[in-house]
């Protein structure tokens, strides 16, 4: 069996920048730390929610970098007085402002969510009223001399670059020589970034799980998983089911470590290779594809989901677990906000749930429904016929 790699990250560099190892482990077998579900005890109960909304403490963090777009469309390009003199669609506006098409769909997604600009049902962008009075230089309720101060800040510079090549930016403003996609093939950066999603996981993995029927179902596939967080919670969840983690070197090792600390090595196998390069393996009823997609864009993550629909049998279930969009992109404010984020540092965006539809539509799935889970997340199934 071959495998595959995670999330937020973007884990394979690029397709193609890396050779696939053809491997499969057993958790329990040469990982620190290794023991049974059934003769262990971990501090961590992936069947346990908080009682409290996490939403308010996600959002800081996601959003970080909102301000920073808003303040470089406003102060660098001036971007809501030229949209009220000329409303347009977004390949317009794109053309006219010279924006790639990635990150003005992220920046008129946002503004609209803002309620800045609004889209009609011709597909065309105006400026709406609150836009115009604080936005617009002819308005003498403009901010833009108050967004001014700000218009050297690193991220905010960083976005000019953005907006004009499609290119991202790097992770967490490092240095210019630092490639986050290539650096998760180390293992200082991978196992610092797989710790911060892991994070992430002890939350999103259980609401996801006790949101999500598998009844019926045998083994999950979940690509590019990470530490194995969200295949712990899965199996924790459901019993009887089985879970196969595929991930690239050397994140398939701490994968290994994680699962066999919270107990799962008995239930969990953890395969490498390369999702962009390796066939899926065909062994998994279930394919789970959490913070994934978001870190490509539209033909890359088709690729992926064309992957899957190769590998599924008739009657597979595909999980696309992730931040999404509504159907009209104006919407919520918290995912358009976190997409500017991803857009900054990743070859990626948040995508809406039609976006999501049309993908599975074009390489054959039947699209399922969206469903919230929590912090501003939910799931879309599809079901190979």
């Amino acid at each position: 069996m071959t495998g595959c790699s995670r999330g937020e990250r973007a884990r394979q560099s690029r397709p193609g920048n890396w050779v696939a190892v053809a491997s499969l482990t057993r958790c329990g077998l040469g990982c620190s730390g290794s023991r049974s579900h059934s003769g262990g005890v971990t501090s961590l109960d992936l069947t346990r929610l908080p009682e409290t909304d996490p939403a308010r403490a996600y959002h800081y963090r996601d959003s970080l970098y909102a301000a920073d777009l808003i303040t470089a469309a406003l102060v660098h390009f001036d971007f809501f007085s030229g949209l009220a003199k000329h409303p347009g669609n977004a390949e317009e506006i794109g053309a006219r402002f010279g924006f790639a098409a990635r990150p003005a769909d992220v920046l008129l997604t946002l503004c609209s969510a803002n309620g800045f600009v609004e889209r009609n049902a011709e597909g065309i962008f105006h400026i709406t009223p609150a836009g115009r009075d604080h936005l617009t230089s002819d308005s003498p309720w403009n901010l833009a001399p108050y967004y001014a101060s700000l218009k050297d800040r690193p991220v905010t510079l960083d976005y000019v670059r953005v907006l004009k090549t499609g290119r991202p930016a790097n992770w967490g403003g490092a240095q210019d020589s630092f490639d986050w996609h290539k650096a998760m093939e180390g293992e200082d950066f991978a196992r610092m970034f797989t710790a911060t999603m892991d994070c992430r996981g002890r939350l999103l993995g259980p609401a996801l799980a006790q949101a999500l029927d598998l009844a019926g179902r045998h083994r999950v596939l979940d690509i590019a998983g990470g530490s194995g967080i969200y295949a712990c919670a899965l199996v924790a969840n459901s019993p009887g089911l089985l879970a196969t983690v595929w991930e690239q070197s050397p994140v398939d090792r701490i994968a290994c470590t994680r699962i066999a600390e919270l107990g799962y090595a008995d239930r969990i196998e953890v395969a490498v290779g390369n999702m962009f390069q390796d066939r899926f393996p065909a062994d998994c009823d279930v394919h789970l594809l959490s913070n994934v997609l978001h870190d490509w864009d539209t033909p890359e993550a088709g690729t992926l989901l064309g992957h899957s629909f190769a590998a599924l049998p008739a009657g597979g279930l595909l999980v696309i677990h992730d931040a999404f969009i509504n159907a009209e992109k104006s919407g919520p404010l918290s995912v358009a906000e976190y997409s500017a984020l991803l857009m900054h540092s990743t070859q990626g965006k948040c995508f809406s749930t039609t976006e999501y539809a049309e993908m599975l539509e074009r390489v054959g799935f039947v699209p399922g429904t969206y469903t919230d889970t929590a912090a501003g997340r939910g799931f879309m199934t599809a079901r190979k016929p």
